[in-house]
């Protein structure tokens, strides 16, 4: 990963962007992709898609989504306390003590999330598991007028954004759902674009609001209208306490890409992508869904006639939470692998299952 890669995938993770507000996101993927791409354009529901051999006839589709889970401002009490409803799906488990940041008019502002301390539940209370209604965020305001005069109803909340490295070459960050499948998108892109010989029109869609039902990814395949779509986001590594392989299938971090295979996946494209990963020399993990999975693969297969559709995900542990984890070193070889499969697509190619 080079430094001006790293420092886009570190750009990314560390700009909020709940679904339905990924604007700021969306204005560094903008400029990123226009250092590369022959053609850059957003739009109207806010989907950027940058596109490389744009003329050729046969016209391929990655898509990552730019968007995260968040909530979103719906009450201030009379004492100054912020209470949510969520952007996309939580564990509110997760959510107790953390530190988040308001996104307002006037800029961020930082804030807690807390409910009543141990020492004051009941035993009834102890039993039970959180629900949202019952935390609040606290901003430090010291009545309802002062908490309004820099909060508005319908302003963005994430947990606190930041980047971490750690041991053998592994990160965590909040959002890393699925930035890191946008990264892999874009670098893809570049990869190929910068070996050449491309003999298909590559489109990179930046999605938005798949957390809230895969809408970008329904508008822009519909836009785009590709022959042949992949789709790229985390999926769970199990290979860490309490998660059952023989449910979820073995998936490590540093072990590579994970592709899949299914109902939502066009054999001939799986196919290419297995050769693809042999002729890079990139060693690939395995995933079956007998369904439609909950990734932006799902809205490209159904999208106008059909697309021929492919899934390749970025193993992740402890996936909608504040410490997501990955392996940079699966961040490469996914992106290597998406260029190579690019490029290995011929300009008559044929995905009709047969």
């Amino acid at each position: 990963m080079d430094k001006s890669a790293k420092e886009f995938l570190i750009n990314i993770l560390e700009t909020p962007s709940p679904s339905g507000y990924e604007v700021p996101v969306q204005n560094i993927v903008r400029e990123y992709v226009g250092t590369f791409a022959d053609e850059v354009r957003t739009d109207l529901h806010g989907n950027v898609i940058a596109s490389c051999n744009p003329s050729a006839e046969l016209r391929v589709m990655y898509a990552g989504h730019a968007d995260q889970i968040g909530l979103l401002v719906t009450y201030i009490d009379e004492n100054g306390f912020i209470y949510t409803n969520t952007i996309g799906g939580w564990d509110p488990q997760q959510l107790i003590g953390q530190r988040m940041t308001i996104y307002t008019a006037n800029g961020p502002i930082p804030a807690i999330i807390a409910r009543k301390p141990i020492h004051l539940l009941n035993e009834e209370e102890r039993k039970q598991v959180v629900k949202l209604k019952e935390l609040w965020l606290d901003v430090g305001a010291k009545d309802q007028k002062e908490a309004k005069e820099i909060v508005a109803i319908g302003d963005p909340v994430t947990l606190e954004l930041g980047y971490q490295e750690m041991r053998n070459n592994m990160a965590n960050s909040p959002g890393m759902d699925d930035k890191t499948g946008l990264w892999v998108c874009v670098e893809a892109a570049r990869r190929a674009k910068e070996r050449g010989g491309l003999n298909v029109a590559l489109h990179v869609a930046s999605t938005v609001q798949e957390e809230i039902g895969l809408r970008g990814a329904t508008t822009s395949t519909y836009g785009i209208d590709p022959h042949v779509g992949v789709a790229v986001d985390v999926t769970h590594a199990t290979d860490c306490p309490t998660i059952e392989k023989f449910q979820e299938g073995e998936v490590k971090l540093g072990g590579g890409p994970v592709c899949y295979r299914g109902a939502n996946m066009n054999p001939v494209v799986v196919e290419y992508m297995r050769a693809a990963g042999k002729t890079a020399s990139i060693p690939l993990q395995w995933g079956a869904q007998g369904r439609g999975t909950g990734t932006d693969a799902n809205a490209m297969q159904l999208a106008r006639g059909g697309v021929a559709t492919g899934l390749v995900s970025v193993p992740n542990r402890y996936m909608h939470s504040a410490v997501e984890m990955v392996s940079l070193d699966d961040l490469d070889a996914c992106a290597d692998l998406l260029a190579e499969f690019a490029l290995s697509i011929p300009a008559d190619a044929d995905f009709t299952p047969r």
